[in-house]
């Protein structure tokens, strides 16, 4: 996942200025939590997602041998932010936040993605999760041997 710089900056500062926070500090006398009370005075990202414009763009480049060969493999999605907020009055980083977390739970709910102990997604069948994204409004392209960019 990429992010402008701007973006990154203001994380920064939130980080450096302590409002990132989630240990109480006292404040005129009364505990309060720095990142709740930056979450009550931001706008809510529900709200905003009507004004949104443009797209997201989430993909994994890979560079590699396969048979002796250098090959190349670029998978991604793009949503559109005015398409999600019609379907589900949402922008596109909820919208590709929550429909994978979804897929996950309904994939261990079927239990094709449980075995005992603890396991990251990567290492359960991607199968039924590509599978599953395509039928749940996150399609999938491929681009196969084109310069990455890397």
């Amino acid at each position: 996942m990429t992010f402008g710089e701007s973006y990154i900056q203001h994380l920064r500062c939130i980080q450096e200025i302590g409002m990132a926070s989630i240990e109480p500090v006292d404040f005129q006398g009364q505990k309060i939590v720095p990142l709740q009370f930056l979450k009550a005075v931001l706008p809510n990202p529900g709200d905003l997602g009507k004004d949104y414009k443009g797209e997201t763009s989430i993909g994994c480049r890979i560079r590699g041998i396969k048979d002796g060969k250098e090959r190349t493999y670029y998978i991604y999605n793009n949503c559109q932010h005015p398409a999600a907020y019609s379907e589900t009055k949402s922008q596109c980083v909820s919208y590709t936040t929550g429909v994978p977390a979804t897929i996950g739970a309904a994939l261990f709910a079927k239990g094709l993605w449980k075995k005992p102990g603890v396991f990251n997604v990567e290492e359960f069948d991607p199968d039924p999760f590509m599978e599953m994204l395509n039928a749940y409004g996150l399609p999938w392209n491929e681009q196969f041997d084109i310069d990455l960019e890397l």
